[in-house]
């Protein structure tokens, strides 16, 4: 049984990670619920200054976690570590056991060495799933490290994100629907999700970072089931646009995306990201909203707050 620590307004909190979709959004609940003592870290050049930009009051530090350096230093006195690196899409194994795996050995010794009392661990829904894929494995190595560390901990699981700050998956998606006449669907469409709403998932870290779940590991699954193809029409519906929705056979889709990953090494939606969406998966529905005593967004609502919020829907991050 972990002791709880008295988390208050000043206590410093470190998250590494910071400048991706669940970062940013995190920053801006943090800030907006009182805290002040915040710690940022990430490498993405372009994206951690953004994130300097918009909360000149935090320190923000660009660095590799992968690698040694001063971003060590700041994990000292630390109450709680927020863990968020992740390496989520990729033609190559090596860049995953790189910003899942060795980030992770780094941040763990360095937060031994300073006592941190508690780490909440951002993992993924793939770890219940039957994708068998670069992320999948790495993560779930990275999920280990974190349970063998002996580090206080919970684990969040969280199924599909969406929210402001998304530059890949539906971000990317409704970007590219605003630009293109024609939008293709892969087959018929009808892959059913839960996505959840990053602003829900902002506050229930907040939660589990007072709540302190000794050793925890929760699955965080969207409320409510829609198919891949509603989605799409629901983004379209809501940015009112008149791009013409087209179904296009696997095969092909498959086959673009494999042309485009030629001249882009990064690129935005991979062939494994498209296995992955075919397959028919449910994930565990748990009444998070209870355990963790937070308000849930509708679908319909947490749609129009993404891509019509005159603050953050227009700001988008670089892959």
């Amino acid at each position: 049984m972990n002791d709880i620590i008295n988390m208050n307004k000043e206590s410093k909190i470190v998250i590494p990670g910071a400048a991706g979709l669940v970062g940013q959004n995190l920053i801006v609940f943090l800030l907006k619920a009182g805290y002040k003592n915040l710690v940022a870290i990430d490498k993405h050049k372009h994206n951690t200054k953004l994130l300097a930009d918009l909360h000149p009051q935090i320190t923000v530090i660009e660095a590799d976690l992968a690698d040694e350096g001063e971003w060590q230093e700041s994990l000292k006195d630390s109450s709680m570590i927020i863990m968020l690196q992740a390496q989520i899409g990729g033609l190559t194994i090596e860049p995953f056991i790189r910003n899942n795996i060795t980030s992770t050995e780094n941040v763990l010794k360095v937060a031994k060495q300073y006592n941190t009392p508690y780490i909440v661990h951002i993992s993924s829904s793939v770890l219940e799933s039957e994708a068998d894929d670069f992320y999948t494995q790495t993560k779930e190595q990275q999920e280990n490290l974190i349970i063998n560390s002996g580090i206080a901990h919970c684990i969040l699981r969280p199924t599909l994100m969406f929210g402001w700050f998304d530059r890949k998956h539906l971000g990317w998606l409704s970007r590219f629907m605003a630009k293109v006449p024609v939008f293709p669907i892969p087959s018929h469409g009808r892959f059913m999700r839960q996505p959840l709403y990053v602003g829900d998932f902002c506050n229930i870290i907040i939660s589990a970072m007072h709540k302190q779940p000794d050793n925890k590991i929760y699955n965080i699954t969207g409320r409510e089931k829609i198919d891949y193809v509603d989605i799409i029409k629901a983004i379209k519906k809501t940015l009112s646009l008149r791009t013409w929705i087209m179904h296009i056979p696997y095969w092909f889709f498959w086959l673009l995306l494999k042309i485009y990953a030629i001249f882009d090494r990064d690129p935005p939606f991979t062939t494994s990201q498209l296995q992955a969406l075919i397959i028919h998966e449910e994930f565990e529905l748990i009444p998070w909203w209870d355990i963790f005593e937070i308000e849930s967004t509708p679908l319909d609502r947490a749609l129009e707050e993404t891509y019509l919020d005159e603050t953050y829907s227009k700001i988008i991050l670089e892959f």
